[in-house]
């Protein structure tokens, strides 16, 4: 309880120490970012401005039509969107029926990320609907096998999100980082790696930071969340962000963190500045 208690003060001081500071200088341990989807009532451009203000150097989940919002203010988006409405979460790379279509959706996609100067673009899955875990490696692996040439010369990672089938999408069969560092070496491209989700996986499997540390290799991207309910990410939820992120520090990433929580306080861009300040190691 001590500790609990302890660790709590840390995290309250931690953030505390930083409040006041209109632009923040952040450490540079970690690159910063945040997804768009979060901040939907908050126009673009003003959450452009705010992340700008507070050390972050990139807005995740966009699409090309928002990318010169996003340049406008010196950022980039390090992780582009599947912007297309027939494809997602639920239909993904599993089936094999859906490898032509993909391929040509992401031959564009991967024009349009290169053409902008950044360098990871999301996919998924897709639903298992009965297909054992197995056979969605293969069929995965059968179908992006066939874009890695292409998207090697464009200089672009394809990077599936890790995604909890407990709570949020049910089905969903790229629910394990075992699963997914099993695709990773039946691709055998450093332009495929992995999103990995710490709200996600702790749901799915916990032990995060021993996962991150022997798996490093395979992990393009991060992004952040509490647990339960996908909320801030204070002494409100279980995780301790501030350990993870120096797990993840020390492993050497280079890549971007993106909070990826859905504020609850009224003011949601002092909910972002805190997560990005609790991250800040």
């Amino acid at each position: 309880m001590a500790l609990a208690g302890s660790a709590l003060t840390s995290l309250t001081t931690r953030v505390a120490a930083h409040e006041g500071a209109v632009n923040e200088k952040l450490k540079g341990k970690i690159n910063h970012s945040v997804c768009a989807w979060c901040y939907n009532s908050i126009p673009l451009e003003e959450l452009c401005k705010a992340a700008k203000s507070m050390g972050m150097g990139s807005i995740d989940l966009l699409g090309p039509k928002d990318f010169a919002t996003a340049k406008k203010y010196d950022l980039t988006c390090a992780m582009v969107a599947l912007s297309h409405k027939d494809w997602g979460i639920t239909r993904g790379w599993n089936r094999t029926a859906h490898h032509e279509p993909l391929i040509k959706v992401y031959e564009h996609l991967i024009d349009e990320t290169a053409k902008a100067g950044f360098t990871n673009l999301i996919c998924f899955s897709g639903n298992r609907e009965g297909l054992d875990d197995q056979q969605g490696i293969e069929h995965c692996a059968a179908g992006l096998k066939k874009l890695m040439s292409y998207a090697e010369k464009k200089k672009v990672t394809l990077v599936m999100e890790l995604l909890n089938s407990k709570v949020d999408h049910h089905d969903y069969q790229c629910d394990h980082t075992a699963w997914g560092v099993e695709l990773c070496k039946a691709i055998g491209s450093e332009r495929f790696k992995l999103l990995y989700d710490i709200y996600h996986m702790q749901i799915m499997e916990g032990d995060v930071i021993r996962t991150i540390r022997e798996n490093q290799q395979y992990i393009a991207h991060y992004h952040t969340g509490g647990v339960p309910g996908r909320n801030e990410i204070d002494e409100t939820q279980e995780l301790y962000y501030p350990a993870i992120m120096q797990a993840v520090a020390d492993t050497g990433f280079k890549g971007f963190v993106a909070q990826e929580f859905i504020p609850k306080r009224q003011d949601k861009l002092a909910s972002l500045k805190q997560g990005v300040l609790i991250c800040d190691v």
